[in-house]
């Protein structure tokens, strides 16, 4: 089962892997460095303005959670942080280089289309063409622990699906126009997850797995389970 993130979960460990492959020879982060990271006006959807406070307390809770480490240099007192989420010794998910970069994107910046993720994964991974994000995109969805990714029904208007990484809620669905044939929707209030089942893309030859439909119910359990602790007895 995925590690269930927030937003801020997503943008903090996405913020350190992007440094990792991008500017290792200034990684780990310092705190200013990671809330300048967590800012950054390119790469980055929605655009973001936090507080060096919010993103020390998201980088404490994720400590605790053994997904964040604090790493001190010799002779520094100022403490630096590395992500241990995945492609460590110190935890369970190995991915390629070109499925880091896709999982790195997709916390930064939210759904996208293999072609997009194509010219923004290139600048932290050897891509030679859309066909091996495709194929890495296939791979996370069918990986035997539990999927990663899930293709979204296609939006209006655009001609290829979004793909979507499953640690944090899904996105809502856009709105259909009157022309288009109406969707049976299902909602889950809690996770604002709306799924368009008359979508071409629920289809059986899509990439929309029943595999990936069932890692999604089982990340918004663990959200539900998570969101049932926090609240007052």
């Amino acid at each position: 089962m995925n590690t269930p993130l927030s937003a801020l979960d997503a943008r903090v460990l996405g913020a350190l892997i992007e440094k990792q492959l991008t500017t290792p020879d200034q990684y780990p982060l310092s705190i200013n460095a990671l809330v300048n990271a967590c800012n950054q006006k390119s790469n980055r959807d929605p655009l973001l303005s936090l507080n060096e406070s919010t993103v020390q307390d998201t980088v404490d809770a994720l400590k605790k959670r053994h997904l964040v480490m604090e790493k001190s240099g010799f002779g520094s007192r100022v403490p630096k942080y590395h992500q241990i989420f995945c492609n460590t010794e110190f935890g369970t998910l190995k991915l390629t280089p070109i499925e880091t970069g896709i999982l790195c994107e997709l916390l930064l910046r939210g759904p996208q289309t293999p072609g997009e993720l194509r010219a923004r994964v290139a600048r932290m991974a050897a891509v030679s063409d859309v066909s091996e994000i495709e194929q890495a995109l296939e791979a996370m969805q069918t990986r035997a622990a539990g999927a990663l990714v899930a293709k979204l029904p296609r939006e209006p208007n655009r001609r290829d699906s979004c793909f979507a990484q499953l640690f944090t809620e899904l996105p809502a669905a856009p709105a259909v126009t009157a022309s288009e044939s109406a969707p049976v929707q299902a909602t889950a209030a809690q996770a604002g997850v709306i799924a368009t089942a008359a979508d071409s893309s629920l289809t059986p030859n899509s990439g929309l797995t029943l595999q990936s439909l069932s890692a999604r119910i089982t990340a918004l359990e663990a959200e539900l389970a998570d969101l049932r602790l926090r609240l007052p007895n």
